[in-house]
């Protein structure tokens, strides 16, 4: 098990070095510069590009980079939105707000499509299965915001349960709508595609065997039968964690929410290179550890795929 983990770990560590390299490419070869100001000279340009050291080989910026980013996890200052603010401390805040209200919305998501997936597999061909389909079938349909739109106007201005726009203050009661919005397509890939497994599971040979072989119901549903479903659930759910967790910049926008969403599209807008690069990286290490839990998870849940690949590994 260490063996294929650390195998694991080491092929993400090389990709998160050569995305920061295609980024800090991507990033020089696009048109434009942070300093866009008309009203800036040819010699003013040239001492800006100077003191943050843009005038030199673009390789040789990036291993200072790659440096500044490994010894001292910083990511440089700001170019235009804070001017000399470090990025780090422009970021942290937003960062934070943005990822908890993700990971709110995927625990809330998967726990609820979880219940509803295998209730709907359970009473397969009843009400209860057409009622969970008809709301898998919504959720995957209708966009977040829509949802976000309708929980405010009647949550929020109707009601006047929960307040509609972010509160700093009050950060868990008013992060609950947004969570909500966003958990609505959680829910409902998740409960489409268990119970789509669970189906399949419950009608499997091995299956009837032990049920032939006098297992409880619920014991046979629990441990052998969602067990072996929950493999492509966790697939599915892994790319919408970070996604979620990097932020829905139309929720973000309805909600009035400081995340990384809107932060983002600023610093593309005026060039604020050490921002892209720092939201990007951010958002590649997220989704890399991810998919690095989902093939540790793989291992766990069904020790086969870890043997095939360890195997694969040992005759190569």
């Amino acid at each position: 098990m260490w063996k294929y983990v650390l195998k694991r770990l080491a092929i993400s560590v090389v990709t998160i070095f050569l995305i920061l390299l295609f980024l800090f490419l991507m990033l020089e070869l696009m048109p434009g510069s942070p300093f866009n100001d008309e009203k800036l000279t040819e010699s003013q340009l040239a001492l800006l590009n100077a003191k943050y050291g843009l005038d030199q080989p673009i390789f040789t910026r990036f291993f200072n980079y790659l440096k500044l980013v490994i010894l001292d996890g910083d990511f440089g200052v700001s170019y235009a939105i804070q001017k000399d603010v470090p990025v780090s401390t422009l970021i942290s805040g937003r960062v934070m707000i943005t990822i908890r209200i993700g990971l709110q919305a995927i625990v809330l998501g998967t726990i609820i499509g979880l219940c509803l997936g295998l209730v709907a597999a359970l009473k397969r061909n009843t009400w209860i299965d057409s009622t969970a389909t008809v709301i898998s079938v919504i959720g995957v349909s209708v966009p977040s915001y829509v949802f976000a739109l309708g929980l405010c106007f009647y949550l929020g201005y109707k009601l006047k349960m929960f307040p509609i726009t972010y509160n700093m203050s009050k950060p868990m009661i008013s992060s609950i709508l947004p969570t909500i919005a966003l958990s609505m397509f959680v829910i409902a890939n998740v409960a489409r595609f268990l119970r789509s497994e669970m189906v399949d599971v419950l009608k499997s040979d091995y299956m009837l065997l032990v049920e032939a072989k006098g297992v409880k119901k619920m014991h046979l549903v629990f441990k052998h039968g969602l067990r072996n479903a929950l493999i492509p659930v966790i697939t599915v759910v892994a790319p919408l964690m970070v996604s979620l967790m990097t932020g829905s910049l139309v929720v973000e926008k309805i909600f009035a929410i400081p995340g990384m969403g809107s932060l983002l599209v600023t610093a593309i807008q005026v060039n604020d290179y050490n921002v892209v690069i720092a939201l990007s990286f951010i958002y590649s290490i997220l989704f890399i550890g991810v998919m690095l839990v989902v093939d540790i998870l793989y291992g766990v849940i069904d020790p086969r795929i870890r043997l095939s690949k360890e195997g694969g590994s040992h005759e190569s």
